[in-house]
Formats: C-alpha cells, sequence, structure tokens
C-alpha cells in the first residue's frame, strides 16, 4: 500500500480488503496523508484503521470497519488491480465508488 499510495492517485479510491480484522490496523496518518498529498480520493478498508484524530483532518476519503492503535504488521503480500469481494460487494478496478458518512454504493464502469 505504501508504494502505491506514493503513486498519482488521480482521485481514484484504494480498496483494501483486511478480511474483516479488528486485530491490527492496516493504514494510518502516515500511509493516508501519502495518498491525500498524491491526489486519492479516498481508502476503503474491510478492516481497522489507527490515527483516527489525523485521519480526519486530511483530504482524503476514510471508510473502515474499526479503529484500533495496534501497527500493521508489513508482509508485502498485497495484489494490485484485481477485483476484491466483502460486504456483499465485489469492487472491480474501474468501477464508480461514491461514499458518505452513513456508507459505500459501487457503480460498475459499464
Amino acid at each position: 500500500m505504501k508504494a502505491l499510495l506514493a503513486e498519482p492517485g488521480e482521485g481514484c479510491v484504494l480498496v483494501v480488503d483486511g478480511a474483516g480484522s479488528l486485530r491490527r490496523a492496516l493504514v494510518g496518518d502516515m500511509l493516508a496523508g501519502d495518498g491525500a498529498k498524491n491526489g486519492w480520493a479516498g481508502i476503503v478498508v474491510n478492516g481497522a484503521v489507527r490515527d483516527t484524530a489525523v485521519l480526519a483532518t486530511l483530504d482524503i476519503g476514510i471508510k473502515a470497519l474499526g479503529s484500533i492503535p495496534m501497527r500493521g504488521i508489513k508482509r508485502g503480500e498485497g495484489v494490485v488491480d484485481t477485483p476484491v469481494a466483502f460486504g456483499g460487494v465485489v469492487f472491480v478496478p474501474g468501477d464508480m465508488l461514491h461514499a458518505d458518512e452513513d456508507g459505500v454504493a459501487v457503480l460498475p464502469a459499464d
């Protein structure tokens, strides 16, 4: 995620499947700050985030299942540009994602 959020986001949203785990945070202020700085519109996490007070001040939308102060473990196992499914929704690269305070909606790119 670090390398991806360091690239130009061009208004895109990063969708991260953390298998719904709330044991460790997958995104914190540093990663989200990089995303905001590089033009990402948002990050949707099927898992936990940390540093929520700072996340709320950044110019990037963040949706997650919850928060925890425990930092994530970096394993470098992520896959990019592949469909991700959770919460009864399949997120396909190129789909339009819209979010507000109450939730997320996905519209197919077709």
